[in-house]
């Protein structure tokens, strides 16, 4: 192979243009695979933030969900307490409200049987009254008295 003035022209061309490549061209390219390579190592590194932030949260809404589990469970505790509470109160009440209307009846009762007891006196006075009248108009004899009387415990 014979080594003439166009061979060296283009091994001079060539250095030129690799020269000029490696001055001009391939500086911005690296500058620019760099910061492809920097996003990307950023956004790997935020994946796996946004992963770890991610189970934390699960494990913070599972916290939260077995708390308000928790409370809703002691908050139906206590309503159920306070149901028995109310019903045994309520109950209370109408055996109080139960016993006063059995009192008051009572009383009602004995009232009107001392009202018909008084009533019964006073017709058992104004018979026994009508009963001595008519003995002492009549003034007969004892049978006579004793048949009055016997008329008059009929009448009672």
């Amino acid at each position: 192979m014979e080594i003439n003035a166009t061979l060296i022209g283009q091994l001079i061309t060539f250095a030129i243009l690799v020269w000029f490549t490696m001055k001009y061209v391939w500086p911005p390219i690296t500058k620019a695979m760099h910061e492809r390579e920097k996003k990307i190592a950023a956004g790997l590194e935020a994946a796996v933030r946004s992963q770890r932030e991610l189970e934390n949260a699960e494990h913070k809404a599972l916290s939260i969900i077995n708390d308000a589990k928790r409370d809703a469970s002691h908050i139906l505790d206590q309503a159920h307490k306070r149901s028995a509470q109310v019903v045994e109160e309520a109950k209370e009440v109408a055996k109080q409200e139960g016993n006063r209307l059995i009192d008051h009846a009572k009383s009602e009762i004995a009232r009107e049987v001392t009202q018909a007891k008084e009533v019964l006196r006073k017709q058992l006075a104004t018979l026994a009254v009508a009963g001595a009248e008519k003995i002492i108009q009549r003034n007969l004899d004892e049978s006579a008295q004793t048949g009055l009387l016997d008329e008059l415990v009929a009448e009672i």
